[in-house]
């Protein structure tokens, strides 16, 4: 038996929320903000010292760009397929975090300042996720998702002399880069 809640979620699906509201609203607001802080439209003057936008421009063109946004079919189904991926990862993100955060002393966490380099891997392997759950989302016209075709395409072109050549390249980068950073400044001075 359905509940009261079912019945209000299948008539927001009905009515299109899902498939038209939503993803207009959050590309709309995407544009908007993004034209907002880079004024590339222009600006109105200035306002005590700083440039005021043209949010007519401004709004018209992310009201378009969400019109054509949800006319594609395509981009909705994949924006529904990979919006719920991409905030299991943010909530994985910030459960991390959390841990992390849990073992420190009393003082605020700082991972940018603290962990630079895990701070960039952290920021890497969360791009190179989601890339991939975007380019898992996205159909090919055979119907598997360009993700798919993606990883099954380096499974079945690489072999082990393209892999051993990418881990011995890896490794003399590596080695490349130890020997040739500049230490870190701040230290008592020797010699």
């Amino acid at each position: 038996m359905a509940s009261t809640l079912e019945n209000s979620i299948q008539f927001f699906r009905d009515f299109g929320l899902f498939d038209v509201v939503l993803p207009f609203l959050l590309v709309f607001t995407i544009i908007f903000a993004i034209l907002e802080k880079t004024k590339i439209l222009g600006t109105d003057g200035k306002k005590d010292g700083v440039d005021i936008p043209k949010k007519n421009l401004n709004s018209m063109v992310a009201f378009v760009t969400a019109l054509l946004v949800v006319a594609t079919n395509k981009i909705v189904s994949a924006l529904n397929q990979a919006l719920p991926n991409v905030v299991f990862l943010v909530v994985v993100s910030i459960s991390f975090l959390i841990l992390v955060g849990v073992f420190r002393k009393d003082e605020e966490l700082d991972f940018r300042g603290s962990h630079g380099r895990y701070y960039a891997a952290f920021i890497f392997f969360f791009l190179i996720a989601v890339s991939w759950i975007f380019l898992d989302a996205l159909p090919r016209d055979d119907g598997i998702s360009w993700g798919d075709y993606l990883f099954t395409y380096i499974l079945n072109n690489t072999s082990g002399a393209v892999v051993t050549s990418m881990i011995f390249l890896g490794v003399i980068l590596g080695v490349m880069y130890y020997v040739t950073k500049r230490p870190e400044t701040g230290g008592a001075s020797h010699g």
